[in-house]
């Protein structure tokens, strides 16, 4: 199922920040392709000893954990 992606911008720590979001389907799970300000993608998905979406994968510490938060937070407010 082809899946719509969405723009938001976000200012974290006084730096604005135009994510790209665009939702599948893994697994029957809902994740989330992410890129930021043009970065490489990251898949976003659910971590159940956070109890948050959380970045996952090789280079996620490239994420400002302070961005990564709010973009969880976003996602999973559904406004998105």
């Amino acid at each position: 199922m082809l899946q719509q992606k969405h723009r938001v911008e976000l200012l974290v720590d006084g730096v604005p920040y135009i994510v790209i979001i665009e939702p599948f389907t893994f697994n029957e799970e809902t994740r989330y392709i992410v890129n930021y300000n043009g970065s490489p993608d990251y898949i976003f998905t659910w971590d159940s000893e956070l109890k948050r979406l959380k970045a996952i994968g090789d280079d996620t510490s490239a994420i400002p954990e302070s961005l990564e938060v709010a973009i969880a937070e976003k996602l999973q407010s559904g406004r998105h």
